[in-house]
């Protein structure tokens, strides 16, 4: 800042010296357009090394467009989410990777927790928002003892915890061969808790499996591709014994016995067994905008087969790790416009696509995801279509 103004400093002083080489009394006077272009002079030298402002730097650079009445301080409550947050200090909230500025000083400094105070600051003419010790605005290096899990989550999880308990997505082929429930013990066809059943099939060296019942198959409406089947998680069982001897349709095959140990629903003779894995949702991923490519994407399906979608619905995506999608990506949901008739020239045209939504993923399977509807300015449907929200902002 030293260096520029001196600089701005000496300017004005050539520009005034050039000025004054006439002598006072010669009666020769400076040209007015020499007088005019001197000072022009120094004055765009003055903009040129000045620190451009904040306001500038954002136009220059289309930075973050921050709400006017963002708070410029904040202490982060339990109950809170990455996206609140965002929404508060920005328009766009899948910018927030851009807004936060990482301490790489602190373990896993991408994690928020209660507690926080975050404080809204300008370097090099770039919003940023810190987090502070406490009573000090300086970012400055952290020591926390607290776990990763109770970091505050990037959407809330009571809005997909028990979503994601219950639904999964399963490759198809991977289904078809997988175990399947032949018999309840006595004959029934409905067991519960506590019961045994019999499971037949090909067994992996694993002794707990989940219990799921196929809803649906999911085919992508552009292109009809299988891309996996929607499933329902209805228990889980403990398998016993194998019995041994062949079948005779199936020699590779053989019969467990198997205990219901969790319950959610009745199993049934034709449930699905696959071996049990974690499922958990990763919860502390960050807002982003996707790194991949979103042509054909559409929403698919909804939870529950409601016929419109509003703000906290789960839908399915009809994309996934396949085109590099991952958790945290934020995909704005577009209507398709209208078709109208012209009435000049009585042809068909169709209006522009127009934006109606904002949806994150919080899980992404092979070729299809799960995502959780944040915004809804109007009723959404099956069938809308997925885009890029910088290029979908871009057009609204």
């Amino acid at each position: 800042m030293t260096v520029n103004i001196s600089k701005w400093i000496a300017s004005v002083r050539r520009c005034s010296a050039g000025l004054a080489v006439s002598p006072p009394h010669s009666g020769v006077r400076p040209a007015d357009g020499l007088r005019r272009k001197c000072w022009a002079s120094a004055l765009s030298g003055f903009l040129l090394w000045a620190p451009a402002s904040p306001i500038a730097s954002a136009h220059a650079e289309e930075a973050l467009k921050i709400h006017r009445d963002a708070p410029l301080t904040y202490t982060v409550r339990r109950g809170d989410t990455l996206w609140d947050i965002a929404a508060l200090f920005l328009r766009d909230p899948w910018q927030w990777p851009e807004l936060w500025a990482l301490n790489t000083q602190v373990d896993n400094p991408h994690l928020i927790y209660p507690g926080d105070q975050l404080t809204l600051v300008w370097e090099e003419g770039q919003p940023r928002l810190v987090r502070a010790a406490q009573g000090d605005v300086r970012l400055s290096p952290i020591l926390r003892a607290s776990p990763p899990n109770t970091a505050i989550p990037a959407i809330s999880r009571q809005h997909i915890a028990p979503f994601l308990r219950q639904h999964f997505v399963i490759d198809a082929g991977a289904l078809e061969q997988a175990p399947y429930v032949v018999a309840g013990d006595a004959g029934r066809l409905l067991s519960g808790l506590g019961d045994t059943v019999y499971g037949r099939g090909d067994w992996q060296d694993v002794r707990s499996y989940r219990l799921v019942r196929p809803v649906r198959q999911l085919e992508d409406p552009v292109t009809g591709e299988v891309l996996g089947v929607f499933v329902l998680d209805v228990a889980e069982v403990t398998r016993q014994d194998v019995m041994g001897g062949a079948i005779s349709d199936d020699p590779d095959a053989t019969v467990a016995a198997m205990v219901v140990t969790e319950m959610r629903e009745e199993v049934r003779i034709g449930d699905k067994l696959i071996p049990i894995t974690d499922r958990d949702v990763e919860s502390v991923f960050q807002p982003n905008p996707p790194d991949a490519n979103l042509d054909g994407a559409v929403v698919m399906a909804v939870a529950g087969g409601t016929t419109q979608i509003g703000a906290l619905d789960v839908v399915v995506v009809n994309r996934g790790q396949r085109e590099s999608l991952k958790p945290g990506d934020v995909l704005a949901i577009d209507q398709a416009g209208q078709t109208v008739q012209d009435p000049v020239t009585h042809h068909s045209v169709r209006l522009p696509d127009t934006r109606a939504g904002v949806l994150m993923l919080f899980a992404v399977y092979e070729r299809a995801s799960f995502g959780l509807v944040l915004e809804a300015t109007r009723p959404l449907a099956v069938g809308d279509k997925l885009r890029d929200p910088q290029y979908a902002a871009s057009r609204s």
